[in-house]
């Protein structure tokens, strides 16, 4: 018995239309934006080449703000839109006659201890009335701890006899409009609360005191 050949499965989509091509745009060829034109043929602005300068304007370069060739960087005409930063006046009123001055203060409880800054620029009167302010307080609460005693409150007190000597050396100030300036108050000798310091210098000088007469032999 003869087996027939094996016949192939009809397709049954043979000869069924093609259908259409969703992205007609798919097998159209991109032009390359980076390509040299031809000979002869002007590059377009948009095709991936700088625009050209009409005729009769120089070429920029360097960017915006560059100054162009044979222009002199100090003419006003190509000066920056931006003005300069204003002078650093006084923090509180705001008087251009002032000093870039810091003001301290220190307080020492035993084992505790906390320092106060006030940065400048001060003008005169307020920097003088910070300085009498902070250096009373200084004076007051500033010994009661033993690093305090020998190392940060003569520290702080001499750090603020070199800031009323500067703003001391200042014109009288011009607050800025709507404002004033501090009252500088009562000098520091004149307050009460400064002859604090007298209890612990007091003590201070009877312990050395007592130390060099151990230390010699003399009681």
């Amino acid at each position: 018995m003869t087996t027939p050949p094996h016949q192939p499965a009809p397709n049954p989509y043979a000869g069924a239309p093609v259908p259409p091509n969703p992205n007609p745009y798919a097998g159209a060829q991109q032009p390359n934006p980076y390509a040299q034109p031809p000979v002869g043929q002007q590059p377009h602005p948009g095709a991936g080449h700088p625009a050209q300068p009409a005729p009769g304007f120089p070429a920029q370069q360097g960017g915006p703000g560059a100054v162009p060739p044979g222009a002199m960087p100090h003419d006003p005409a190509y000066a920056p839109p931006y003005g300069h930063a204003p002078a650093p006046g006084c923090r509180n009123c705001g008087a251009p006659q002032a000093a870039l001055f810091s003001v301290r203060a220190h307080v020492g409880v035993l084992v505790l201890m906390r320092f106060h800054t006030l940065n400048g620029p001060f003008c005169r009167p307020c920097g003088r009335s910070l300085v009498r302010t902070m250096t009373t307080k200084t004076l007051c609460q500033g010994w009661w701890s033993p690093l305090s005693l020998v190392l940060f409150t003569p520290f702080t007190l001499f750090w603020n006899l070199l800031a009323a000597i500067k703003f001391g050396k200042l014109p009288d100030p011009t607050p800025a409009p709507g404002r004033q300036p501090l009252e500088e108050g009562p000098p520091v000798h004149a307050r009460p609360l400064a002859y604090v310091a007298i209890i612990p210098l007091l003590w201070f000088t009877w312990v050395i005191v007592n130390i060099y007469l151990d230390a010699t032999g003399r009681r």
